[in-house]
């Protein structure tokens, strides 16, 4: 299936021109050349032509507008919380860390200071 064959006007919701087609389908290829799974039985071999039958037929759910913007933002937001957990994880436990270090330094292992209290108590 070739873009240029296709009519102008599609009947599928949202989808106003080619430009519109073409983005929503190429978002829709680059999902399936990653894996994700039909949403249509097809004999296409391309992913491009499949991710546009997809679209076509009104399997795709896609954003626009305002809808589009808000989910973008909720992302965006999403993200850098993950960012911000993950980064106090690596703080916490390199924190931890040198706090070890410094407690050896005041407090060496116990296993060694407990074997020579044995070997006092025994001569005694």
């Amino acid at each position: 299936m070739d873009i240029i064959s296709l009519p102008i006007d599609t009947e599928v919701e949202g989808i106003e021109g080619r430009f519109r087609l073409v983005n929503v389908a190429a978002l829709r290829a680059k999902e399936l050349a990653q894996g994700a799974e039909p949403k249509i039985e097809s004999r296409a071999k391309k992913v491009t032509t499949l991710a546009l039958e997809e679209v076509l037929s009104g399997k795709v759910e896609f954003l626009t507008g305002e809808e589009a913007l808000r989910a973008i933002e909720e992302a965006e937001e999403l993200n850098l919380r993950r960012l911000l957990e993950e980064s106090t994880e690596e703080t916490e436990s390199e924190d931890l860390s040198e706090l070890e270090k410094d407690l050896k330094m005041y407090f060496p292992e116990e296993t060694s200071e407990d074997s020579s209290d044995a070997e006092f108590d025994s001569e005694e």
